[in-house]
């Protein structure tokens, strides 16, 4: 009989049946501005094949456990992504996609550009680049799925 409180270590990180349960069933839901979204479709499609890790893109935020965001964020925008995180069930989490949520990228000295997505939404996962190579992005992704074993939930 597995119990829920069962802890084990696998490959020297402490690992709950329910961390490890939900690590390999997230659910995703995309937000979009830019060109991060090319550097994420070879995961989406046959190149890197993310349901292989049990990753599923979802449309509704209300079954999505990983909001993903990359480009800038404008502040009309800014409600939305607000509100898409809102909807999501807990726990929930975040990952931002290149340089433009942390800076505003290109846009950095507009008057509607939000500078840093964490004015918005707290961020678990930052993913360095512009835009992010495929390699980074899952590289972000494995590591979230094992700061969710180890019992991580989120913000």
């Amino acid at each position: 009989m597995l119990y829920l409180w069962y802890v084990a270590y696998i490959q020297g990180v402490k690992v709950s049946a329910i961390g490890y349960s939900r690590s390999k069933s997230l659910w995703v839901i995309n937000y979009f501005n830019s060109c991060g979204f090319m550097e994420l479709l070879p995961w989406v499609g046959s190149g890197y094949d993310m349901e292989r890790f049990g990753i599923l893109p979802t449309a509704s935020a209300r079954h999505a456990d990983v909001l993903i965001v990359s480009g800038y964020i404008t502040t009309k925008g800014a409600k939305r992504v607000k509100m898409i995180y809102d909807q999501m069930p807990s726990p929930r989490f975040v990952m931002a996609l290149g340089s433009c949520p942390m800076t505003g990228g290109m846009y950095w000295d507009s008057y509607n550009t939000v500078k840093n997505i964490e004015e918005v939404v707290p961020v678990d996962v930052w993913v360095l680049g512009c835009p992010p190579k495929p390699e980074n992005i899952g590289h972000g992704i494995v590591m979230a799925m094992k700061a969710i074993q180890g019992g991580f939930e989120g913000h």
